[in-house]
């Protein structure tokens, strides 16, 4: 590292420590939803391959974790693998689905975090499967911050499959179509939804300059504040994680009002 990038990389954590200084953390988000994009441009731009690309987004989750801790954030929904991206090359999707398993294993043995599954199980492999259940239960007394695994997830299949978990839950209690019709509201719907009693995001993150949610937890969403940031995930630096903090914490939220 030359002294040009030494000097810049001082500027940056002054900077960062004085808009940390500034937060106020009685307006900081309690669930922060993240579209972790770019990995694969990230890549690119710097001569390597899709796996590094997706290596180095996996290493990026602890620190970002670590920067929530801090900032009193309670719930974390982390979208690892879409229902879309099992429609990629297999040479780039196993690999892939290999290194979520990892970071599923790794944020379990960490010790700070309660692991818990949004997604479709039956859409992903065995052992993918198992190593998502056994991150639950291995987190489950875990009093740290509540880290939604968004894992062969898709906004769509989440509002069918709390559709069909109603249904399900209405036959099984022995309730007719016509009283189910009759009392259907949206908190029953909500309590459906793989985040089932959660609080709904408060502010979304996407990450490498994209502007839409592409499907990303479109019931939950309805009232959060979104951050599109220009930066690849991989380079996310802790600096964009507290300007978007700071951002939100600027709103005045309306709910419709």
């Amino acid at each position: 590292m030359n002294l040009r990038d030494k000097l810049r990389g001082l500027l940056v954590r002054l900077y960062a420590r004085r808009v940390e200084g500034h937060l106020d953390h009685a307006q900081v988000p309690k669930h922060i939803g993240v579209i972790m994009d770019g990995n694969r441009r990230w890549a690119k731009a710097s001569g390597s391959t899709t796996v590094h690309g997706h290596r180095a987004g996996a290493e990026k989750i602890e620190e970002f974790l670590g920067w929530c801790s801090e900032t009193d954030v309670e719930v974390v929904t982390l979208w690892l693998l879409s229902t879309d991206n099992f429609d990629r090359p297999r040479d780039e999707l196993v690999p892939l689905l290999g290194i979520i398993e990892d970071v599923v294993r790794t944020l379990a043995a960490d010790g700070r975090w309660r692991v818990h599954h949004v997604g479709t199980p039956d859409l992903l492999p065995s052992q993918m499967q198992t190593a998502l259940k056994e991150a639950e239960e291995a987190t489950a007394h875990i009093d740290g911050i509540v880290v939604n695994v968004a894992i062969g997830y898709g906004g769509r299949q989440e509002i069918a499959d709390a559709v069909r978990s109603m249904l399900h839950d209405a036959h099984d209690r022995g309730v007719s179509m016509e009283d189910l019709a009759e009392s259907v509201d949206v908190d029953m719907i909500g309590r459906h939804l793989y985040t089932g009693a959660q609080p709904d995001p408060d502010l979304v993150i996407r990450t490498s300059g994209e502007q839409r949610l592409s499907g990303f937890m479109l019931w939950q969403t309805a009232h959060s504040e979104y951050y599109f940031c220009e930066v690849f995930w991989p380079a996310f630096r802790k600096v964009d994680f507290l300007r978007a903090l700071r951002d939100y914490a600027a709103r005045h939220r309306r709910y419709g009002g």
